[in-house]
């Protein structure tokens, strides 16, 4: 039975048939009676079956005609493709022939789809198996493109070699969605050289080149549209590895380096197309992915992965969203997949991709219940199936209900049910039934409260006038301040009453302030945490979720209370990014930072559930990712498990990941319009290095710390770009680094990155934004002051690979050591520090600035930049740091200062940072008593004047 349309859709029918009977007037004449019919409900039911007729009108009338559209059997694609492609000689002929290809065949399925009401097993297929066959037909056309133009890539045996290309996800799984982009792996055997073209080229270079192609023969947007969104993220290393790897390289990675998530992507990830290969890389990858043990870890790593997706779903407002809500498509596969990774490895019957399949193979493992395997399956057919019908509409990649009267409509009229009241109880009752089987898998937090004390409820709700209300704090709490406690209170209540909160925030917030005073009494916390409290409160309360995540959770409310008590910056920095609640609700990692070493990876992971042509989204997670890792720092920082050297280590790693993360991200930007430098497809580098100077080179960033950069590039003179744009190398680097700042400075609703300060590259503001490593050196050598020596002492590569690297390592030791007069180099230095101190000493009758005054951190900091450039000549090893503490100890191992005079500085300099530490966390100006800093000043300035000469 075909769909029946609403009044309000065959008033839509008419109008889109007129418009069709105006355009194409001949290719509906070609048309009998009965298909105008199905055409004209086809194009009711979806704007893409509608717009790709007006487009490509000849292509869907064949469809009609040559009876094919009401196939009842998968068709054979891959023939299909092949015969399209056989005389293509061109790859724009062969990017045109492909988006005719999945024009037709994405029309015939949105019809089989919505009018013909075909199984939902069978529209996954066809849409996967349609999906195998272009990619497999553009790889071949492309392959032996290739080979023509730079021979065949062989290994040592002299043996062809081919690429591989993995599917992953839901085309892995071939359940590819109507409008899914696909995620993709590529591979080859062995390293080796092609052979039979002029000039030969290594295989990684041929591949890379190859698989460069096949993206853009899918992925690029042309006048007849794209075939699929390529997304090449799942890759190992993510968007700064290689595009391809050996099938060593891969072993190698997953060995040493594989995620959690990643052994989660790996279960569907499936070899395209047959070949010889694909019982290697499936031996290969099966360690990885199945233990061989019962392996209950994967549930610490299933809360990990949906809290993120609940973040992620609160973060972006995400409402109807059938695959990511409570009780969508998203846990249903996260139940399955949990069974798959724990009992995998002991029950081969459970390696396998597609969950339909999984699902009764579970029941016989004793896994799940056939009652729950009925759930899950009846949610996943229904879900599935609304989500294609979603999508068919307007071809667009989206898993929420539409808002559009129209298309709600369409969407009755596929399922054929009376109203939207009806869909909207049965997708209930699915999703609540999924979810219990959640919930029951991996277990779910509770409110646990303690019983609120009443008279908090009553004070809050009392209308009573301010002499009523402070006694009865006074009665409640007698060491309270009773008064400023209600003036608080009254302020805060007012401001409430003046906002525009929904019934649920009220309700909400009447239930959290009296819980708040609870706690503040029981925890017996500080005056101050009241007013701190009330200023997050202030921010969050016209969004309810993020009221609701503090009442709900109370674990997360008392990490809160605990970093509004500690932190006065904290409590600001909550306030002004409330996203930050979220990081509270697993206390486990809130104290517990990552590893150095994995920010970069952490991040990288983070970036990878962000569509790539998403800037603005890139950007924001950027931002939220800093936000969100601070967050942990400090909280680390402040429950004593970190010390402040390794506050300023993790907060270093930090912006070095994110340093990197960016470079990859305005690199690809910039290569879209320009193509890249010759000598990075040569040797794989960007030929690209970023010097970090003052904190970041010292490794000593502090929370609100900007970042003193350069940047420098190493390209040749004649060099210039591969892309269609050619430019010079020069002007690469330039758009570049242009682009680099703007992802930095850039103010979004999460703030900006770092501020980035560029003052300290050759000739400051005046001098260009990215320098040859020529100029560079020669700058330094031949025209840069003494204090910029002095800066040099501080600086580092905090980006670049290891060729650039060491050129930067080399001039900075050759300009170190150069032999300096000491009465010359001392003058200079002292001129310098006299003059900041005129400028910036804010010490006054009782206090004493911790970085300015005499005796302070910039005279320890000037006091070991003053030691290396008058000693490097002699020691060239105390160059070697750009931490003053290892500079220090660096002088010390040379006979320069004795082991006291060194011990004293490192001391020194610690608790003084330490001191100038907590005032930030406090928000409070770097001063502390004149007292307490002249037990560390006197014996500085006694050293200060040992070493420097008036």
């Amino acid at each position: 039975m075909l769909p029946s349309l609403s009044p309000n859709l065959q008033q839509i029918q008419e109008k889109s048939w007129q418009i069709c009977l105006e355009q194409q007037p001949q290719q509906l004449a070609l048309l009998s009676p009965g298909q105008q019919d199905e055409l004209k409900l086809a194009i009711s039911l979806s704007d893409f079956i509608q717009r790709s007729f007006l487009q490509a009108p000849g292509l869907v009338t064949t469809l009609f005609t040559g009876g094919s559209l009401y196939d009842r059997e998968t068709p054979d694609y891959a023939a299909l493709v092949s015969d399209a492609l056989a005389d293509c000689q061109s790859e724009e002929t062969l990017h045109r022939l492909l988006r005719q290809i999945r024009l037709q065949q994405m029309v015939k399925i949105a019809f089989a789809d919505l009018v013909l009401d075909i199984p939902l097993e069978s529209s996954l297929k066809r849409l996967s198996a349609l999906a195998d066959a272009l990619i497999l037909g553009a790889l071949d056309w492309l392959t032996g493109f290739c080979r023509n133009k730079w021979g065949i890539p062989q290994n040592s045996r002299g043996q062809a070699m081919p690429l591989l290309v993995f599917g992953m996800g839901k085309l892995g799984g071939e359940e590819l969605n109507f409008s899914s982009d696909i995620d993709l792996i590529f591979a080859y055997p062995e390293s080796g050289q092609t052979a039979g073209a002029g000039r030969s080229i290594d295989n990684q270079q041929f591949f890379t080149r190859l698989g460069q192609k096949l993206i853009t023969a899918l992925h690029q947007q042309t006048a007849d549209g794209f075939v699929y969104r390529v997304d090449m993220r799942l890759r190992p290393f993510g968007e700064s590895g290689p595009l391809v790897m050996t099938f060593d390289a891969m072993e190698h990675y997953y060995q040493e380096q594989g995620r959690d998530w990643e052994r989660y992507a790996m279960l569907k990830a499936r070899l395209i197309g047959s070949s010889d290969y694909h019982g290697v890389l499936t031996e290969l990858l099966r360690p990885f992915v199945y233990r061989r043990y019962i392996d209950f870890s994967v549930f610490d790593s299933l809360r990990r992965m949906k809290m993120m997706i609940v973040q992620e779903v609160r973060r972006k407002n995400l409402v109807n969203n059938i695959k990511l809500g409570a009780g969508g498509i998203r846990e249903i596969e996260f139940i399955v997949q949990v069974f798959q990774l724990i009992r995998g490895g002991r029950d081969k019957a459970l390696q396998q991709r597609r969950l339909l399949e999984v699902l009764p193979e579970l029941v016989n493992a004793g896994a799940l219940k056939h009652a729950s395997k009925k759930v899950l399956e009846n949610a996943y057919l229904f879900l599935r199936r609304l989500e294609n019908i979603i999508q068919a509409i307007d071809d667009k990649q989206t898993q929420t209900l539409p808002d559009e009267p129209l298309d709600q409509q369409r969407v009755l009229a596929v399922l054929k049910l009376g109203s939207w009241q009806e869909l909207l109880d049965i997708l209930q009752r699915h999703m609540q039934a999924v979810h219990q089987e959640f919930v029951a898998l991996i277990g779910k937090e509770t409110p646990n409260h303690q019983a609120i004390d009443e008279h908090w409820v009553t004070l809050w709700h009392s209308q009573w006038d301010d002499d009523e209300a402070v006694a009865w704090i006074n009665q409640l709490v007698p060491d309270w301040p009773a008064e400023e406690t209600w003036q608080t209170l009254a302020h805060f209540r007012r401001d409430v009453a003046r906002r525009s909160l929904g019934n649920r925030g009220r309700q909400v917030l009447d239930k959290l302030v009296p819980l708040l005073l609870c706690h503040l009494e029981r925890q017996h916390c500080e005056d101050y945490t009241l007013p701190r409290v009330l200023q997050v409160f202030e921010k969050i309360m016209t969004r309810t979720a993020y009221l609701e995540l503090l009442y709900e959770n109370e674990g997360a409310f008392k990490h809160l209370i605990r970093l509004c008590t500690a932190s006065l910056w904290l409590t600001e920095y909550i306030a002004k990014y409330p996203l930050l609640l979220d990081e509270l609700i697993d206390p486990e990692s809130l104290h517990n930072p990552l590893p150095l070493s994995d920010y970069a990876l952490e991040l990288r992971e983070v970036m990878l559930r962000i569509p790539e042509e998403d800037l603005e989204a890139q950007m924001e997670m950027l931002r939220q990712f800093k936000q969100a890792q601070q967050l942990r720092i400090a909280a680390a920082d402040i429950v004593g498990i970190l010390p402040v050297t390794k506050v300023s280590d993790h907060l270093t790693a930090l912006a070095e990941a994110i340093i990197g993360e960016v470079i990859n991200l305005a690199w690809q930007q910039v290569a879209v319009r320009f193509g890249v430098p010759e000598s990075s497809l040569e040797n794989g580098e960007k030929g690209f290095a970023v010097i970090g100077y003052g904190k970041a080179g010292g490794i000593e960033l502090g929370y609100g710390s900007d970042l003193d950069l350069v940047f420098i590039h190493n390209s040749r003179a004649d060099e210039k770009t591969t892309g269609p744009r050619q430019v010079p190398a020069n002007q690469f680097y330039m758009k570049l680094a242009q682009r680099i700042m703007h992802i930095f400075n850039s103010r979004m609703s999460s703030g900006i990155l770092y501020e980035l300060d560029m003052r300290l590259r050759p000739s400051g503001n005046s001098g260009v934004l990215v320098v040859h490593i020529e100029t560079f050196e020669h700058y330094l050598k031949h025209d840069a002051w003494i204090w910029e020596h002095q800066a040099l002492v501080r600086s580092r590569a905090v980006y670049g690979h290891a060729g650039i690297r060491r050129q930067f390592d080399d001039i900075k030791r050759q300009v170190l050591a150069v032999t300096r007069s000491d009465k010359e180099l001392s003058g200079e230095v002292i001129n310098m520090r006299n003059k900041m101190r005129s400028h910036l000493d804010k010490s006054n009758e009782d206090k004493a600035d911790i970085k300015q005054a005499p005796g302070g951190l910039v005279d320890i900091e000037f006091l070991a930049q003053y030691l290396v450039l008058l000693f490097s000549h002699d020691y060239p090893q105390i160059a070697d740091y750009s931490d003053n503490i290892r500079i220090f100890e660096q002088l010390h191992k040379a006979g320069i200062l004795d082991a006291g005079q060194s011990q004293l500085l490192i001391k020194t300099y610690c608790r003084l940072r330490d001191l100038g530490h907590r005032a930030v966390l406090q928000n409070e100006p770097q001063l502390i008593s004149k007292q307490e800093f002249n037990i560390y000043a006197p014996d500085i300035i006694k050293l200060w004047q040992r070493f420097l000469v008036e």
